[in-house]
């Protein structure tokens, strides 16, 4: 199933943060570009599942929060974080 993508205003000033901040911009936009890909094609599938029928999706250096809505094909991506490193 296709679906439309849409980051609130709040998701997009977080991600403007953390390319702004990011010592690799390139992969800041890579990831983000490969979100909006991921999310185009059965998002409702995509990711990890969390409470209140949000998920959860990691592309490296990036997570983002969603919530995909089947009906109406739209995805709205709430919240974007940098991945944390992995500990030693």
């Amino acid at each position: 199933m296709k679906y439309s993508v849409a980051w609130l205003s709040s998701a997009e000033r977080e991600l403007t943060t953390l390319w702004l901040d990011a010592a690799d911009r390139n992969a800041i936009s890579r990831a983000a570009h490969a979100i909006d890909r991921q999310l185009q094609q059965d998002a409702h599938l995509k990711g990890e599942s969390r409470h209140g029928g949000r998920r959860i999706l990691n592309e490296l250096p990036l997570v983002v929060s969603f919530r995909a809505d089947p009906t109406a094909a739209v995805v709205l991506v709430s919240q974007v974080w940098a991945a944390r490193k992995p500990r030693k």
